[in-house]
């Protein structure tokens, strides 16, 4: 018979990857810890001698716990101050799995984790499933209790919802962090030139307080209007403020901190040589991954 403490050890075991399932998932570090959380709680009292592989097991219990969140994740997210955006993670240290390929940081950008708040929670569960962790459809139909022909539809609907609009991050990580090295300085030497020339024509700037921090309620459209708008935020700094660059859900970010606690991230999509679209993270609720880094 397991004891308490063999059962925890195989819980812990999983506990990163089914991290980075739930956060893909739910889009929220706090709901993804919450629903492993409660994971736990059934993996605790189920009957381990019935559980042939408890990855498996553990994958399934988890999945449909998140997609049961989602439904009450959205009726939040509509009642929301201001512009939602995904929660914050950094990757630095494989918080989320590797991000060692364009496709690994795909799965885990901002960019994609808001187009993915369309889809229904079996579209998104099945896209998660196959794109970011590679699960076959008879997998997935077992995860979700449908069909495999059932598996493939959804993920052919999940795909047309998402294809038209999805960035694909192929610029290597090295030449991205020298387009925010660039921005940085450009931003902190108050070049409103410079920093207009390193934004593509069409950047986008989205911003989210939460009601919590002062943020713009909407988008804000093109060079010229995003560099103003940069540079107001950052001419005049508080004393002791600090600002690094960091890999954020598997890209550049600037994380901007006072004392040593952080009170924003600007994730940087960088297209070629310049930056194409910025979210700006200032609500004080989804930082506090960044105040245990």
């Amino acid at each position: 018979m397991a004891t308490d403490q063999d059962v925890t050890a195989v819980f812990e075991e999983q506990r990163p990857r089914l991290f980075a399932l739930a956060y893909r998932l739910l889009g929220s570090a706090a709901e993804a810890e919450d629903a492993i959380q409660d994971a736990y709680l059934r993996w605790h009292a189920a009957d381990h001698a019935a559980v042939v592989t408890p990855a498996a097991w553990l994958t399934k219990v988890l999945t449909n716990l998140c997609l049961n969140r989602l439904a009450s994740a959205r009726a939040r997210r509509e009642a929301y101050a201001g512009m939602w955006l995904p929660e914050p993670v950094p990757t630095g240290d494989g918080a989320l799995g590797p991000m060692e390929t364009a496709e690994q940081r795909d799965s885990v950008s901002l960019a994609v984790l808001v187009l993915l708040e369309r889809l229904t929670p079996a579209e998104r569960g099945v896209f998660v499933l196959r794109e970011a962790f590679g699960y076959g459809h008879r997998e997935i139909a077992e995860v979700l209790d449908i069909t495999e022909a059932g598996s493939q539809q959804l993920y052919r609907r999940a795909r047309a919802h998402l294809d038209g609009e999805r960035t694909r991050f192929d610029v290597p990580p090295e030449h991205a962090r020298r387009v925010a090295e660039r921005f940085l300085a450009a931003a902190g030497a108050g070049d409103l030139a410079g920093l207009e020339r390193l934004l593509t024509a069409d950047v986008v700037s989205w911003a989210d307080g939460g009601g919590k921090s002062s943020a713009a309620r909407n988008p804000v459209r093109g060079a010229a209007r995003v560099a103003r708008y940069l540079s107001g935020m950052v001419s005049r700094p508080e004393p002791g403020t600090e600002i690094t660059i960091a890999e954020v859900n598997g890209l550049p970010a600037l994380v901007g901190s006072v004392g040593g606690r952080v009170y924003g991230v600007m994730a940087l999509e960088v297209t070629g040589d310049r930056v194409s679209a910025l979210r700006i993270l200032v609500n004080p609720d989804k930082l506090t991954r960044f105040q245990q880094v």
